[in-house]
């Protein structure tokens, strides 16, 4: 049995969907497909994917702000997207809205377990603006005791989505420049170091791809930064121990020239078997 899914950062999806998005979606071998940042509402969603595709978000509180769905093949009857658990448990307020959102897979493998797949849009944070970083840090808390919650039930979890922090030197083109950035603080990559040991997780990216630079999967739409591949890889798949350990690829789908790019985020595409 095989499982493919598939994680962007939409950067709108209606705007996504004028670029050239659902010439990707007729292309991907995705199953199940991850979105953040869709910035559109609930009821509008299935005509932005096509008939091809099931779906169910979570909007934003914040008009035209963040925005996270999950959408899955037609056919694919794993998955009750009616059950989906919108929003973060153990945390409130509407910034946090539109940013954490959960369906299961019941046995995808035949292993007799549940497969929990979370789309999640972590706020980005400002070192200029102190309650970005409150809410990110808060935000950041209620994640780990989420993820070691469905951890302990038994099933096998994948957080997906723009995490928007850099965790290592390889993870940043320009590392030495952003060291005192919001997304490259030791603040923020501590997380992801206790999420990927003490938590029982594994970045499935990086453990399919090994060590060295990248690959990127976000690019500023300022300069030369994507003709230059000076990007940063903030958009993860991270999986229980089990799970990951069936991941067989990993790829970035980045677009072959910035002006065919329907984000400046590009899809990372995982196959587990």
């Amino acid at each position: 049995m095989t499982l493919t899914i598939a994680t962007v950062n939409v950067n709108g999806l209606r705007a996504a969907a004028r670029k050239g998005m659902p010439a990707w979606l007729a292309e991907t071998g995705a199953d199940v497909l991850t979105l953040q940042e869709v910035r559109a509402p609930d009821d509008l969603l299935a005509g932005l994917v096509g008939e091809d595709w099931r779906i169910v978000g979570e909007a934003s509180q914040l008009k035209g702000r963040a925005g996270v769905a999950i959408a899955v093949r037609t056919g694919r009857e794993d998955v009750d997207l009616e059950a989906a658990r919108r929003g973060l448990p153990g945390i409130e307020g509407d910034s946090h809205t539109g940013r954490w959102l959960e369906a299961d897979l019941e046995d995808p493998f035949g292993d007799g377990r549940r497969l929990t797949a979370i789309s999640c849009y972590m706020h980005s944070g400002n070192t200029e603006k102190p309650q970005t970083m409150v809410d990110k840090y808060a935000f950041l808390d209620a994640m780990m005791l989420r993820l070691e919650q469905l951890r302990s039930a038994g099933g096998h979890v994948v957080l997906t989505g723009d995490i928007n922090i850099a965790h290592t030197e390889w993870d940043i083109k320009n590392w030495k420049g952003n060291r005192k950035s919001a997304g490259f603080l030791p603040e923020e990559r501590a997380y992801l170091d206790r999420l990927t040991t003490e938590a029982g997780f594994v970045d499935v990216h990086r453990a399919v791809h090994g060590d060295g630079p990248g690959p990127y999967t976000w690019w500023s739409q300022r300069g030369k930064a994507f003709d230059n591949d000076s990007g940063w890889r903030i958009d993860y798949q991270l999986a229980t121990e089990d799970l990951a350990a069936r991941a067989a690829s990993a790829q970035v789908d980045r677009a072959p020239s910035y002006d065919t790019r329907w984000s400046d985020h590009a899809p990372l595409v995982v196959g587990y078997s």
